[in-house]
């Protein structure tokens, strides 16, 4: 099995909705542009992974979100050394369709007492519920390492809940471990970098708002 030597995942450039979250009552949410600011991050990033990827080669998958789409573009890879699919499970969470601002907001109020994982937006997803999805893209990734000529290296360009739950399925981290753990700013990217061990490690953690609080002893 050629597993690839770095898994890099890089949360989307600032978008419009970042700044302006009246933007959700005009545009559906998939359909959010970057910012100037956020073509900018995103350049950035590309900077950075160029310089870490070389003259390697690279599997990317891209969240369906223009704001992604958009964002990878700004990387400005060599498309020689890039693979590139879409991946819908690797998407944002869904808050519901047309959202009214006002009510997110308190949504997010109940979300904030509940907790992120489990609290379920109306007609839309608990963190529990892209947990889900992306577990199911994981082992399609896990799989796809079965190739012998698959890259050395992975980039997921997706969001920042996306990349918090992606790392908890891998590592194993506990809910509670997840509930501590904030975004990553826009831009900013999380690498798992494969030891001589055979093992994964994170480049470097996600800042934490709060101490783990477990109900048990898996914590």
């Amino acid at each position: 099995m050629a597993r690839p030597r770095r898994i890099v995942l890089v949360r989307h450039g600032e978008s419009e909705g970042n700044t302006d979250d009246t933007v959700y009552e005009r545009e559906p949410d998939h359909a959010l542009r970057l910012t100037d600011r956020g073509r900018r991050q995103a350049e950035a990033a590309g900077e950075r992974l160029r310089e870490a990827f070389g003259e390697e080669r690279v599997s990317v998958y891209v969240s369906p979100y223009r704001r992604t789409h958009e964002t990878l573009r700004a990387l400005r890879l060599d498309p020689a050394l890039t693979r590139v699919r879409e991946e819908p499970r690797l998407r944002e969470q869904d808050w519901g369709n047309w959202q009214d601002p006002a009510d997110v907001r308190r949504q997010k109020t109940r979300r904030d007492a509940y907790g992120h994982f489990f609290y379920r937006f109306a007609q839309g997803e608990s963190g529990a519920d892209v947990y889900d999805r992306v577990g199911a893209f994981l082992e399609s990734l896990y799989r796809s390492f079965a190739e012998p000529d698959h890259p050395p290296n992975v980039l997921l360009v997706t969001h920042g809940l996306t990349m918090r739950l992606f790392c908890m399925r891998w590592f194993h981290w506990t809910v509670d471990e997840f509930e501590c753990l904030r975004n990553p700013s826009n831009g900013e990217t999380r690498t798992l970098l494969l030891g001589a061990d055979g093992r994964y490690v994170l480049d470097r953690p996600f800042e934490r708002w709060r101490e783990p609080e477990p109900y048990g002893t898996t914590g």
